[in-house]
């Protein structure tokens, strides 16, 4: 087979013969009519800027929004390429657009943000684990030291490339648990916040202020808060008036607070063995 006979066979439909408009917009100067030949370039290589979208369809991305990136590094590419310094466009466009879809994937696609060293070292990971794993005779995943080997990485970047591997995509705290049957997702295995906390910090602050109170006023306190008698009974239980006991609440409740607020709670809340 002769060498144009194979250079046809390795040619898309998707890469017409613009060279001529290519020569055009480079005399052209800033004006519609400008735009209006770089937005009809555009759409005749838009077919070639999809093509390599679908390359990266399998990575977790909606096509649709690939072919979006890709299209955008087909306008950039339209508006740079200069066919007076030489080259074909393919050739040209071809790094442009596929250096658009890979900062796509390392800027945007990733759920989690992590740093481009290590997009970089899973991505090497996943290549040479998956080339490991197809290779004849091979039977199971291949280990660490293998990896490392293979790329010429050390272990320890073989294991931040192996963790980076699963950050591409977060799990939804609803998600079902694998083997669950009962719908049990991950948020029921988290713990919830304790709403009972503030009121066991609350009891330990006030407890040293109760103590240091006249008895009578911590019996009246203890028969309001603690046995919720009103303060009609708690009068006529000591045989003082009921104005009295709403003064002496009233005052005690006061004197707490102050002493809570005045001094500094630095010792920490007692937990039970």
């Amino acid at each position: 087979m002769s060498a144009t006979r194979a250079d046809a066979r390795r040619r898309h439909d998707d890469t017409p013969d613009t060279a001529a408009d290519f020569e055009r917009l480079a005399a052209m100067p800033d004006g519609p009519e400008r735009e209006a030949l770089a937005e009809k370039l555009v759409e005749a290589w838009l077919p070639m800027a999809h093509r390599l979208a679908r390359r990266y369809r399998n990575r977790g991305e909606n096509l649709e929004d690939l072919e979006q990136v890709a299209a955008l590094g087909l306008v950039k590419a339209v508006d740079r390429y200069d066919p007076r310094r030489g080259g074909a466009f393919q050739p040209y466009a071809i790094p442009t657009i596929v250096g658009e879809l890979k900062r796509h994937f390392r800027d945007c696609a990733w759920d989690l943000h992590v740093p481009r060293r290590v997009q970089e070292l899973r991505n090497k990971v996943r290549v040479t684990i998956k080339e490991l794993a197809t290779a004849e005779g091979a039977g199971h995943s291949p280990t660490v030291a293998q990896v490392a080997e293979a790329a010429g990485m050390s272990e320890e970047d073989v294991l931040t490339g192996m963790e980076a591997i699963d950050s591409f995509r977060s799990l939804s705290l609803d998600a079902e648990l694998a083997g669950a049957d009962d719908g049990y997702s991950l948020a029921d295995t988290l713990g919830r916040p304790e709403a009972r906390y503030e009121t066991v910090i609350a009891r330990e602050a006030v407890k040293p202020c109760l103590h240091r109170l006249p008895e009578r006023e911590q019996h009246i306190l203890y028969l309001r808060f603690f046995r919720d008698m009103t303060q009609s009974s708690i009068a006529e239980e000591l045989g003082i008036s009921q104005m009295h006991v709403s003064r002496l609440i009233s005052r005690s409740c006061r004197t707490i607070r102050d002493q809570v607020e005045a001094e500094p709670q630095t010792e920490q809340v007692p937990v039970a063995a």
